[in-house]
């Protein structure tokens, strides 16, 4: 039986002064996504460039990782801050540790 895994997230800019938060199945994917449709004027990630991963939590099912989503949006920046700092407090980048493979074909 597969084991689902579903991600909370948190990715920032380069200079790191936006923030944006979203949930998927497939982090590595995700953060491939974004980084390919940076500057991209039509949706948040894309305009601000956020594709650096600064945060995340793991869930087994989706409701919880949606929830918890919903949850964070709500919070104002400096509790999101805190938040980051609690886990990552020198704000690496920790997208290589979710390297995306590309399949030739």
């Amino acid at each position: 039986m597969k084991e689902h895994k579903y991600y909370l997230y948190i990715t920032t800019n380069p200079r790191k002064t936006c923030l944006y938060i979203g949930v998927t199945n497939d982090l590595a994917r995700r953060l491939e996504e974004h980084f390919q449709n940076r500057g991209n004027i039509h949706n948040y990630a894309g305009r601000y460039y956020c594709y650096n991963l600064v945060y995340f939590e793991e869930f087994k099912y989706i409701n919880k990782a949606i929830a918890r989503e919903k949850q964070l949006k709500k919070w104002t920046r400096k509790k999101k801050d805190w938040l980051i700092d609690m886990k990552n407090p020198d704000r690496n980048i920790l997208n290589a540790q979710f390297p995306y493979i590309r399949l030739a074909g």
